[in-house]
């Protein structure tokens, strides 16, 4: 019984975050497609800095890891494909991998180390030091000033981002694919190109709005739920990098399925 009530706890536990993170996000929806026609401007300056911060200022790092994983999946693809002649193939399963996979998973672990977790800790900080709590004094909501630019950034920087991951990982196939397969790089290129249909590209896209939305809620609701001391900083930005990760690979195993069986049908 005792085991029982445990798992039941955790259940309930479970549910009433995830209801946590619908509530934010609902609350951010409202901010930035209601608010607006009832006289709350949308905060765009923060939103383009935000989307400067989650965006450009990560593409240096994003571009490095997505490179070198897509060289590591021609790496991969070529060892058991070479064993069937199908060497041909190499550009067609890194274009692929990238497009429906692993771009937008990669990108989202990125951006989940570093904006996830600087949303918790500069959320957090606030309050501990009690801004969060000046700013209900003074009648301005939490969620409209600091929340809902974080959600517009994340939600128009992470498919871009995956778009560039994606290209980057294929670039990264074409340095095997011309030293070892026996591809010129335009004819990789096209090769990568002619693998891809438009539904491969839509569906990573689609996934890496979720992934935004799902990082930018976790690390705000940890902010917000802060505890008192610079301690509990520390924990809710460890918390958040964590149930980022855990998450976003929950909401991609729905959304993979989801898109499967929608292509049975």
């Amino acid at each position: 019984m005792e085991l029982l009530s445990q798992v039941g706890g955790s259940v309930i536990n479970g549910l009433a975050y995830v209801g946590s993170l619908v509530s934010l996000g609902g609350r951010a929806a409202y901010y930035t497609f209601v608010a607006p026609f009832q006289g709350k401007p949308i905060r765009f300056q923060r939103a383009v800095s935000q989307a400067l911060d989650v965006g450009v200022r990560a593409l240096p790092i994003l571009s490095l890891i997505t490179f070198f994983i897509g060289l590591i999946l021609a790496l991969q693809a070529a060892y058991e494909l070479r064993r069937f002649g199908a060497m041909s193939y190499v550009a067609t399963a890194v274009a692929v991998s990238m497009s429906r996979e692993l771009g937008p998973l990669i990108t989202a672990i990125v951006v989940i180390g570093r904006s996830g977790s600087a949303f918790a800790a500069e959320i957090g900080t606030m309050k501990v030091t009690e801004e969060i709590d000046a700013l209900e004094t003074m009648a301005i909501s939490p969620v409209h000033f600091l929340v809902t630019p974080k959600f517009i950034a994340m939600a128009a920087m992470l498919p871009c981002l995956t778009i560039w991951a994606n290209a980057m990982g294929i670039l990264g196939g074409s340095l095997f694919g011309v030293a070892k397969a026996d591809f010129t790089f335009i004819r990789y290129i096209w090769a990568s190109l002619d693998s891809l249909f438009l539904r491969d590209i839509v569906t990573g896209l689609i996934k890496s709005v979720m992934f935004g939305i799902t990082i930018t809620a976790v690390g705000c609701l940890e902010g917000l739920s802060t505890g008192a001391g610079a301690e509990q900083v520390g924990r809710s930005t460890t918390r958040a990098v964590v149930m980022s990760i855990f998450l976003v690979i929950v909401v991609d195993l729905v959304f993979t399925a989801l898109f499967f069986f929608m292509s049975q049908g």
